[in-house]
């Protein structure tokens, strides 16, 4: 079973020093993502998979929840606990919660969102 986390329990755990993990499309992930989200396209997780910690609380987040729920069914097949990060990105900015957005020319940065 995976477990769930919905997105004011990842802010929680975000203050606390957690990771997420953005499982997304490059395209998608710079379009907006949760602060700090470590991007991992969905086909590299596989490749990168020693990257992931063992030792700090891990989310695994997409667009509405379904690519994360499969990567994080994949990461406990090979002994690493993840939560899924139930309704995703979409969910995070829906709630109101600070999205970051980069620009594939500039490089640049920006937050916006009513808990920023």
């Amino acid at each position: 079973m995976v477990p769930q986390a919905d997105v004011r329990q990842l802010s929680a755990a975000l203050a606390a020093g957690a990771l997420v993990i953005d499982v997304r499309e490059p395209f998608e992930y710079s379009a907006g993502h949760v602060p700090g989200a470590v991007p991992m396209a969905m086909h590299l997780v596989p490749l990168r998979i020693g990257e992931i910690p063992v030792d700090r609380d891990v989310f695994i987040i997409c667009a509405t929840g379904n690519r994360s729920w499969q990567v994080c069914h994949f990461l406990s097949e090979h002994g690493i606990a993840a939560s899924n990060v139930s309704g995703g990105t979409m969910a995070w900015q829906s709630a109101g919660f600070a999205i970051e957005t980069a620009s594939a020319d500039a490089g640049v940065a920006t937050t916006g969102g009513a808990h920023s």
